[in-house]
């Protein structure tokens, strides 16, 4: 019997106007301790895009998700945290803030297979 292993997720979210609080899922970072890993998953549905924030830069939310991936992944262009270990990257990442590019509060499941995890999680949340 393969064994479970305990992960941490949260589903990144643009908010164009942080004011109104709307927001469009993007992405899901999945944190697993016993893996000391790190995954991130993005897609930008460009059509809910355009009905929820025409005047958005799709380019730019690009650019705010390569960085955020990035440091996710521990990659040097994530710059100073995206040296530190996978548990620091996760809680900074997922930590509560006010932009265009922010997180749910994380949730907690159980797997075999953490690759499998993140891609139903992208399927049911965000695509």
């Amino acid at each position: 019997m393969q064994e479970k292993l305990l992960y941490e997720y949260a589903v990144i979210r643009y908010v164009p106007r942080v004011e109104r609080e709307e927001f469009l899922n993007v992405g899901i970072i999945l944190f697993c301790k016993q893996q000391r890993s790190v995954k991130m998953r993005w897609h930008i549905n460009k059509a809910k895009l355009q009905s929820l924030a025409p005047e958005a830069d799709v380019s730019e939310l690009e650019a705010y998700l390569h960085a955020f991936s990035a440091t996710a992944h521990g990659d040097k262009s994530g710059g100073p945290m995206a040296q530190e270990d996978a548990a620091s990257r996760f809680r900074w990442l997922t930590a509560v803030r006010s932009s265009a590019l922010q997180t749910s509060r994380p949730h907690p499941g159980f797997c075999a297979d953490t690759e499998n995890a993140i891609e139903r999680l992208m399927e049911e949340l965000v695509l």
